[in-house]
């Protein structure tokens, strides 16, 4: 996915969801446009040959866009750190850590005006820099083990779920990634909306069994 075509889903995912939240003369399409091209401008190949951008960024706006950001700010910093991971993988990017962003007041801004800086960020050295994501926001670390989903209380990860089955899929360490494995469950299991049996996973996969969402993030 290039550019225009982020920009697009940007613009249906996030005015879509927010045009009527707000009367900020200052659209999250331009946080979204700025913040892809922070990717693209700060990039750097390390000594394996992976190119490594930015992984936190922050936003500083004027105190009234801010304000009027304030209802929708949590979700607008999923969607924009989602937009962020979803660039990465297209373009084959690679992060040192998760993903974050921040949005700020800086009084000095005038409305409409807004800065952004961004840095590599390291993930903390005592945590796995593979993880599951769940709905709630829980981080399930990915170790040198079988990762069993769902719906028996034994599995690592318990969704409760009637779509999803009693042992419903494994994600496993294969190589230096990881996979998610179907395990004949009834409704199956899918990547970024793809019926899959097995599928290797890449950094922002989004894993889902039943209704409920998963995403892989790697560092």
């Amino acid at each position: 996915m290039g550019l225009q075509g982020l920009e697009r889903r940007l613009e249906r995912m996030v005015e879509g969801v927010f045009a009527r939240a707000f009367r900020s003369s200052l659209r999250p399409i331009e946080l979204g446009r700025r913040l892809i091209r922070e990717l693209d401008d700060h990039r750097n190949v390390d000594v394996k040959g992976k190119v490594i951008v930015p992984n936190h960024f922050a936003f500083t706006l004027s105190p009234e866009d801010d304000e009027q950001f304030a209802d929708i700010r949590e979700a607008l910093i999923r969607e924009l750190a989602d937009a962020a991971r979803e660039y990465a993988r297209d373009e084959g990017y690679t992060f040192k850590g998760p993903t974050t962003v921040t949005i700020e007041a800086d009084p000095s801004l005038k409305i409409g005006r807004f800065h952004l800086t961004s840095k590599l960020q390291e993930g903390p050295a005592n945590q796995p820099s593979n993880v599951l994501i769940t709905p709630t926001g829980e981080r399930v670390g990915l170790l040198d083990r079988t990762i069993v989903i769902g719906r028996l209380p034994e599995c690592d990860i318990t969704v409760n779920d009637p779509n999803v089955s009693r042992r419903h899929a494994e994600v496993r360490p294969i190589g230096s990634g990881w996979i998610v494995v179907d395990l004949g469950s009834t409704n199956g299991t899918r990547v970024n909306g793809v019926t899959v049996r097995e599928q290797a996973l890449r950094p922002g996969d989004e894993v889902t069994v039943g209704s409920t969402r998963l995403r892989y993030e790697a560092s």
